[in-house]
């Protein structure tokens, strides 16, 4: 919606700046999308008087103007234009000028001669005809506007306004309209609000003896007001109001379309124009149309109607679709000598239906959609009644037609002040409710406040709370708690699956969801024996299909079916991540569900890139005492690339390559799975990170290299050498592992480096000696490896 700041100063005085006035109706619920200060799109515009013309020399069609610009000396401009003569007011165009286009004029030279500026035409300040009827569509704008020379063109054409565009809520269709954000505005600024009763003449007659109304559908038309008005002169419209409506960005058409134009942005109520000449019968009746009755629209299309919409007809025929528009054989015209204003109420949800039916979507149905003032269509008809004498459009006849269900009773909510404090969790002064709400038009009673009639929205004392909130200022109602209520945040637990994500996607790793129930053929994929226990699972009674009977025991079968969809799509690599719940009976109780961390990797991968990033969580968690025990047992792994993952006597799950004859079951070629247990790394992590201080001393570096038998594995060979080395001992690397002519047969050599350091002090070369002979003591005593 937007709206002019000169059309709303008619009913507020608001000062402020376009700043100040954009923050504060959007603070006040009002919210301001953009202001356009049409001023700042013309520069350097002036009114100059047309002093001399003449034929430029060796040209046909060049013209040498000597204009009056109010600067004391003539300025010469070059023109092409013919319609220019001595003695004419035109907009002139000046050295550095700017155009709405964004062209930018300089002065220079035109076939020679010096052109200081350039004489404008409507469209080069962005207007036309509709603007301005007396000037020529082609050729410069003659202005008959008052104006002298050097005047600024800006206010001469109503360039010099603010713009205000308002995104309106539908519950608020109280603000499409001049005089609903007036009231907003008045409220939001604590200044007076005038809007004038509407007042006409009239000119005899009785509209009762030429017209009558009848309503057969009082649901869907609830009200119907109209007036007539004869001896109709179809004029171009006066310029302030030619201003306004291309402000509202409504394009001038003549004096009685520009009045019902107008009336409709400034009360927020469509209204319609009839040719009294064209109604048959002398009659108006609102009616569902008949089955397969068809009428052409003001726009020129035929419309088929069907016997759900609503429509304005006459004796014989429709005349216009209730609330979305009329009919092109009743349109006003220059001939026209009587006119019918309509201004009636119709059911929003109809008028919705019908114009999404016919596929048409017009200023008025987006207004009666959204549920209009009921008690509006009076004030509306009168004030274009008003307008017509005004404008001396016509002459307005006398007698009202006003046909309505039934009277409505205002809506009435009880104040209660305590309530309202309570939801809001504020102490507003009951005295600042009552104010802000007389403010808005309200009515306060005692305890009773009478809702006004264009406040459809206002139904429950909360609604009141939204109210008293906005005029009080969301940003001076400090943060609480609702009584009982403990802070807010994620527990532990969301923090560590939150953690885990981000590890994971920073790794490289995509989180994928799979179903949680599987079938007896899953297991048989992934070789799980027929007497494994993770085949006993919670079978669902009301399942799919027997492929998804009963709910998983474990979640390998699910990654591995992730990783098959992906290399049916032709991706050569995946690294898929999964926080899947898996489902293990305990007796007759509910079952254990217990979510696993699963990895599932293939393409360019390797056993120790994903158990290097089951690694990289465990360091995050801080994890101690950390082991991969290599197993055999695992039919669904690769007997010699798969490890168990312990945490002390915790065991926190399984990695590794998945076995051949499994991944071929997937079409896969080979991949590689982690299944972590989530609850079991909780529970091994450290509570919190210690403080570990930067070493002041420097440390001794050792490499070792033992030989001992190809049955011992590398973490064996760590945890003696960490465990024998003694506080010294910082850290222990294995660097290289070597089978060769130089070694045994059945034995392999393995190469260690440690970091030996104090915190006391430098150490010596006896101090690391004394480290490394306790390690090497204990490898040969425990695990019968000597040094090379």
């Amino acid at each position: 919606m937007n709206i002019s700041r000169e059309w709303l100063s008619d009913y507020t005085d608001i000062t402020a700046s376009s700043k100040e006035y954009e923050d504060a109706m959007t603070m006040s619920g009002s919210k301001v999308e953009a202001t356009f200060e049409l001023a700042e799109e013309i520069k350097n515009v002036v009114a100059g008087h047309v002093l001399s013309i003449e034929r430029l020399p060796d040209s046909d069609r060049l013209w040498v103007c000597q204009v009056d610009v109010g600067s004391g000396e003539p300025v010469q401009i070059v023109t092409g234009a013919d319609n220019v003569k001595a003695d004419d007011m035109v907009p002139v165009a000046l050295h550095k000028a700017i155009l709405p286009s964004g062209l930018k004029i300089t002065k220079g030279k035109i076939r020679g001669a010096k052109s200081e500026g350039m004489l404008c035409s409507l469209t080069e300040l962005g207007l036309d005809v509709n603007d301005f009827p007396y000037a020529s569509e082609d050729g410069i704008f003659i202005m008959q506007e008052q104006c002298k020379p050097g005047d600024d063109i800006r206010p001469i054409i109503g360039a010099d306004d603010s713009i205000v565009e308002f995104e309106i809520t539908s519950n608020r269709p109280d603000c499409l309209s001049v005089i609903g954000i007036a009231r907003e505005s008045a409220a939001t600024f604590g200044a007076g609000l005038k809007i004038p009763e509407p007042a006409v003449k009239g000119s005899g007659g009785d509209i009762n003896e030429l017209l009558s109304v009848e309503i057969k559908d009082l649901d869907l038309c609830p009200r119907y007001t109209g007036r007539m008005v004869r001896n109709i002169k179809i004029e171009p419209s006066p310029t302030w109001m030619r201003r306004r409506l291309r402000a509202a960005g409504v394009r001038p058409i003549n004096n009685i379309v520009d009045i019902t134009n107008y009336v409709m942005l400034e009360y927020g109520q469509p209204m319609h124009a009839f040719d009294y000449a064209c109604l048959d019968g002398g009659k108006i009746t609102v009616r569902t149309a008949e089955k397969g009755e068809v009428t052409r629209t003001l726009d020129g299309a035929e419309r088929e109607l069907t016997a759900d919409m609503l429509v304005i007809a006459d004796a014989k025929k429709p005349v216009g679709v209730a609330g979305v528009m009329g009919g092109e054989n009743s349109e006003i015209t220059e001939n026209t000598k009587y006119a019918v204003f309509e201004s009636a109420n119709f059911k929003g949800v109809s008028v919705r239906r019908t114009a999404a039916a016919l596929n048409v979507r017009t200023e008025a149905s987006s207004r009666f959609e959204k549920g209009l003032d009921i008690e509006n269509t009076l004030p509306a008809v009168q004030r274009a009644c008003e307008l017509v004498e005004l404008l001396g459009a016509g002459e307005v006849v006398d007698g009202i037609i006003d046909v309505r269900a039934k009277e409505t009773v205002p809506t009435a909510v009880k104040l209660e002040s305590e309530k309202i404090n309570k939801l809001l969790g504020t102490q507003v002064d009951e005295t600042f409710m009552i104010k802000t709400l007389e403010k808005l038009g309200f009515s306060v009673n005692g305890d009773t406040v009478t809702v006004p009639s264009w406040r459809g929205d206002i139904e429950h004392f909360s609604d009141l709370a939204e109210e008293v909130a906005r005029f009080y200022g969301y940003e001076e109602i400090k943060p609480t708690l609702h009584s009982g209520s403990s802070t807010g945040g994620f527990t532990p637990k969301q923090k560590a699956e939150r953690l885990i994500a981000s590890l994971c996607r920073t790794m490289g790793y995509s989180e994928v969801y799979t179903y949680s129930f599987v079938g007896q053929t899953d297991y048989d994929s992934v070789a799980l024996p027929k007497d494994s226990n993770l085949r006993d699972g919670v079978t669902i009674l009301n399942p799919l299909g027997e492929d998804t009977k009963m709910m998983r025991t474990t979640s390998l079968p699910s990654m591995l079916g992730a990783l098959m969809r992906n290399w049916g799509h032709r991706n050569p690599e995946a690294r898929l991540y999964e926080m899947a719940v898996i489902y293990r009976k305990v007796g007759k109780e509910l079952p254990d569900e217990r979510p696993i961390i699963t990895l599932g990797a293939y393409g360019n991968c390797d056993f120790f890139e994903i158990k290097g990033v089951c690694e990289a969580l465990f360091r995050e968690f801080l994890t101690k005492d950390v082991r991969f025990v290599a197993e055999k047992d695992n039919p669904s792994y690769h007997p010699g690339r798969v490890a168990a993952i312990y945490s002390g006597a915790e065991r926190l799950g399984t990695v590794g390559q998945v076995h051949p004859s499994v991944a071929k079951n997937y079409g896969l070629a080979d991949a590689y799975v982690a299944e972590v247990d989530f609850l079991a790394l909780l529970s091994c992590a450290a509570e919190e990170k210690p403080y570990a201080p930067l070493p002041r001393f420097p440390a001794i570096n050792r490499d070792i290299a033992v030989v001992c038998d190809i049955s011992v594995t590398v973490a064996t060979l760590i945890e003696c050498i960490r465990k024998s080395g003694g506080a010294l001992l910082r850290e222990v690397k294995f660097f290289d592992v070597y089978m060769g002519g130089q070694v045994p047969e059945g034995k392999k050599s393995v190469a260690f480096s440690l970091t030996i350091r104090s915190d006391k002090g430098t150490l010596e070369d006896e101090d690391a000696d004394e480290v490394i002979k306790s390690a090497l003591t204990a490898l040969d005593a425990q695990l019968g490896a000597v040094i090379r």
